[in-house]
């Protein structure tokens, strides 16, 4: 019911943004600066704010079309790959080719597109062959493609990392740390001959017990059954997943705008204000965010579901109880993979130590290939994108990679 109500109210607000476009265009042409009544500038600002608000299902572009490398500039090209029903290997190509350290990038699944790591791909491209997992809008995946839980998204990271080939390195982003550090484990087991170099595990709940924060007390303080009758709604018969139970991504963007509310309504009021008076850069830029920001997707609801019981509410991995297909994952068999951790000061959504935790669980990586690092003056974001991504967490993935590279694994 919910999902039909917000589809009605989206299909409303659609029909009204042509007309909320042209109002705002016919009033542009009216503006004769100091002449133009202060009522115009209002009208054509409250247009424009309509024109652009609602939200879109579709991936934006990561319009990473050019890339220094060393003295040159080379030509980038997405590049499916790999593909499934529920996500694909997007390779970001570039043209001429140099021989580079090949990466990973694991994106989480959480409600927005891979574009939301569109910075940390930005930073890694020049020095690294590039990859990341695009994963793909729940609403649009017809339930004839089965399902898609943790056990199936860790499968899709093996392919993944396979279908790269041995060599690779994997940084894993926020939520898929957990299944990654679970997929390097069961590849290890294996003897897969294409157990990554390294990984990095960036922003993390591995063990959600140490330092909860709101985000884990949320989730531990109801029981599993309120999660699935209250977050989990049937895709409406006009998408192509009609009758797929998901988890929507409209309900997703309020829960994440309502941990912080004070500070999207001040940027709304800002852009209106910006849009008054005529501060046409400052206006592109806010709306630059929020059309990445408004970008959803709906999650599978096993995927949802087990994600919330099985990492958040019972700390599977870190008390050895996490299974993949029935089989238990052992982090102490990884010995060929040295393991990088990274933290944010003040991350309020995966806290000190639970990404840390990664370290004492892999026990059989020698310690010289195990680091971690504590960055300060960042939240859950900082670890990932923005200055002190690209000027200081960066550099040292970059090293644990170019080690790792050098590292010959017979000697673990």
């Amino acid at each position: 019911m919910i999902y039909n109500l917000y589809q009605t109210q989206a299909d409303m607000l659609a029909a009204w943004r042509p007309f909320a476009s042209g109002a705002a265009g016919l009033l542009r042409q009216l503006d004769f600066g100091g002449l133009t009544p202060a009522s115009v500038h209002t009208a054509r600002a409250a247009f424009e704010m309509l024109a652009a608000a609602g939200l879109s299902h579709r991936r934006p572009s990561f319009g990473l079309d050019i890339v220094r490398v060393g003295p040159r500039f080379a030509e980038v090209s997405e590049e499916v790959a790999d593909e499934t029903p529920f996500g694909a290997l997007l390779h970001f190509r570039k043209q001429p080719a140099v021989p580079q350290p090949r990466v990973l990038v694991v994106a989480p699944m959480s409600g927005h597109f891979a574009t939301l790591l569109r910075g940390t791909v930005k930073v890694l491209l020049p020095d690294h062959d590039t990859y990341i997992t695009d994963w793909k809008n729940a609403r649009d995946i017809p339930l004839s493609d089965g399902r898609f839980g943790l056990d199936e998204m860790i499968a899709h990271i093996i392919r993944f990392i396979e279908r790269i080939g041995p060599g690779t390195h994997v940084i894993a982003v926020c939520q898929p740390t957990v299944p990654v550090l679970a997929a390097v484990a069961v590849m290890a087991e294996g003897a897969n001959p294409a157990q990554p170099r390294s990984m990095t595990l960036m922003a993390g709940p591995i063990d959600t017990r140490i330092n909860p924060t709101k985000v884990n007390e949320l989730a531990r303080s109801r029981p599993i059954a309120w999660f699935e009758r209250h977050l989990i709604a049937k895709v409406p018969w006009r998408h192509r997943g009609a009758g797929r139970l998901v988890y929507p991504g409209f309900m997703q963007l309020a829960a994440f705008m309502s941990m912080n509310i004070d500070r999207h309504l001040s940027a709304h009021f800002g852009q209106f204000r910006s849009l008054m008076s005529g501060d046409s850069a400052t206006a592109a830029t806010h709306r630059r965010f929020y059309d990445e920001y408004n970008a959803v997707m709906d999650l599978p609801a096993e995927f949802y579901l087990e994600t919330v019981r099985r990492v958040f509410q019972e700390a599977e991995l870190a008390g050895g109880r996490f299974t993949y297909y029935g089989r238990t994952v052992r982090p102490e068999a990884i010995r060929r993979t040295a393991l990088l951790t990274v933290e944010g000061e003040r991350d309020d959504i995966c806290a000190i130590g639970q990404t840390l935790a990664a370290l004492d669980l892999c026990a059989g990586i020698r310690p010289a290939m195990k680091r971690h690092h504590l960055q300060t003056g960042v939240g859950h974001y900082g670890v990932f994108s923005g200055r002190r991504w690209a000027q200081e967490v960066a550099p040292l993935v970059r090293e644990m990679i170019a080690m790792a590279e050098v590292w010959h694994p017979a000697r673990a």
